[in-house]
């Protein structure tokens, strides 16, 4: 079993043979969906695994954990959530709107535990925060509004940069919340801000190239699973082209990252480990109230700093939730 277990979390592309788990007096199955992939999600497994200990479930021992990965590919969303619903699982964590979308659309029976950076109410994921009313709740948290925020830290960090840069995936139901934040950036701050899209791998290189071409002097990476997938990637492009880049998730900071700016979704996944375990222990969905991440941490590497060329205000290293070197 535990070489299956290790299989599972490691490809996600192996199914639970049995279709009646979530029915048999066995360990509970838990699916997966997650639109990272396993290699960089280490971080969040380990924060989900957390939250189910926290209420007596242990993979491997009372309960099994079916991971589906769709590795930044939105169209994979629908197919991994029917698998999952077809097991049957006893539970779905669905992790980012899309992949919560794309559970909903399968079952309105199975329970979802969902985690969004937008708001759930407005994408119809549930009827309201207090009372969620269907099969569905979990935790929201506001990376995507806190776009305008990022680029501030940016300007206070390097006052004399008028042109900065906005990366967003164009498929992430994320990107619109995040572009809509640039007039008012402009506005407000007398920055220039060139926007890229991308939807493979292969438009990151091309993005950095046509920010360093447009003289861009600073970077925010919009919240999404397909950048928190990449961290490496985007940390090796941002050290290449020596731009100061802001991500959401302290984690981009722990692998050489410059800054992040935003609620922990390590620890989002944890909440949604605690939400599956009170779940299985009885509680229904729809009784459930979402839970809101409202913990913003400011995280900053002082060496990828250094190697920068870039001396931290002081107002900014006060207001720090934890420094990396």
């Amino acid at each position: 079993m535990r070489r299956r277990e290790f299989i599972t979390l490691l490809g996600g592309s192996a199914a639970w043979t049995s279709a009646g788990n979530a029915q048999s007096p066995g360990p509970p199955v838990i699916g997966w969906i997650s639109g990272s992939s396993p290699g960089s999600a280490r971080p969040t497994v380990a924060g989900f695994r957390q939250g189910l200990r926290q209420l007596g479930y242990v993979e491997g021992q009372n309960a099994h954990i079916a991971f589906r990965w769709a590795e930044g590919r939105y169209d994979r969303f629908a197919e991994v959530a029917a698998e999952l619903a077809n097991l049957p699982a006893s539970v779905i964590a669905a992790f980012g709107a899309p992949a919560a979308l794309a559970a909903l659309a399968v079952t309105k029976t199975i329970p979802i535990v969902l985690t969004s950076s937008l708001d759930p109410v407005r994408l119809g994921l549930v009827a309201s925060l207090k009372r969620p009313g269907g099969n569905a709740t979990g935790v929201a948290f506001l990376e995507s509004e806190l776009v305008g925020k990022q680029f501030e830290l940016l300007h206070e960090m390097l006052p004399k940069t008028t042109v900065m840069g906005l990366l967003v995936k164009s498929a992430s139901p994320n990107a619109e919340t995040q572009m809509a934040a640039v007039p008012f950036v402009t506005q407000a701050l007398g920055l220039q801000i060139i926007v890229e899209q991308v939807d493979h791998d292969s438009d990151l290189e091309t993005a950095f190239a046509k920010f360093v071409q447009r003289q861009v002097g600073a970077l925010v990476v919009g919240s999404d699973a397909y950048f928190y997938g990449r961290r490496d990637q985007l940390v090796m492009l941002a050290a290449r082209h020596g731009l100061a880049v802001i991500c959401y998730d302290r984690e981009f900071v722990v692998d050489g990252g410059l800054m992040s700016y935003g609620a922990s979704v390590t620890d989002a996944y944890r909440q949604a480990g605690v939400f599956i375990g009170r779940i299985l222990k009885g509680d229904k969905p729809a009784d459930l109230p979402v839970q809101q991440a409202v913990k913003i941490e400011l995280t900053i590497n002082l060496k990828t700093a250094t190697t920068l060329g870039i001396e931290m205000p002081l107002s900014l290293l006060m207001r720090v939730s934890e420094t990396i070197e």
